[in-house]
């Protein structure tokens, strides 16, 4: 009877052994996938120039706020009626940027789009630009400090803005037509410069850029 009792215990310590084997090489199978997926799911990153041309989703990007800035700028002031604006005035105009507001279904950072126009109108050198309200609102609590705080004889006195002849603002839209897995997105860009004080269209300009994607 004993033998019977010592090939039976074996055969449960060979189970034993076995179970734990295959449960060895399941936990191998799953460390060696979650490996592997670690690396194929791994992140590069690589500077490139800040004007270089990136499309990734097929939306609105720097891109494209650049070349419509660019170009819009360039329209305005080497317009007809622009020139003849400046020249009646003898001297350079004064121009603040207004809201350019964001009409189209994307999200686009409106501030970063004005911003661009700022940059091009300043340094052009064809206009003179004074600050946003944004900026504008900062500077004024900072001349009021300076009435209490500052030494007489550095304080900036009030009444001395220098103000704006022209407002550029406008406005985005875009245009969507799609079919299956392409669609075609049309970017409308209008711009208005408008004299302040008679409320008089100075310039109207538009600019569009159209994109195909397909996926």
């Amino acid at each position: 009877m004993a033998p019977l009792r010592n090939v039976k215990f074996s055969g449960r310590i060979f189970g034993y052994f076995g179970v734990i084997k295959r449960q060895t090489m399941l936990n191998r199978s799953l460390y060696l996938l979650l490996l592997s997926a670690a690396f194929s799911c791994s992140r590069t990153v690589t500077r490139i120039a800040p004007d270089t041309p990136v499309d990734l989703s097929g939306r609105w990007n720097d891109t494209d706020s650049r070349k419509v800035a660019d170009q819009m700028i360039y329209d305005l002031f080497n317009s007809g009626n622009f020139k003849t604006y400046a020249e009646q005035r003898g001297k350079k105009p004064v121009i603040i940027v207004g809201s350019i507001l964001n009409k189209t279904s994307e999200h686009i950072d409106a501030d970063n789009y004005i911003k661009k126009f700022e940059l091009v109108i300043h340094n052009s050198g064809a206009a003179d630009l004074v600050e946003s309200s944004e900026f504008r609102d900062q500077l004024r609590r900072e001349r009021a400090e300076q009435q209490d705080f500052a030494d007489p004889a550095t304080i900036k006195q009030f009444g001395k803005e220098l103000g704006a002849d022209l407002m550029l603002f406008g406005e985005m839209t875009s245009e969507v037509d799609d079919y299956n897995n392409t669609r075609v997105v049309n970017y409308v860009t209008t711009l208005f410069l408008t004299d302040i004080e008679t409320n008089r269209r100075i310039w109207y300009g538009q600019n569009e850029i159209k994109k195909l994607i397909k996926n």
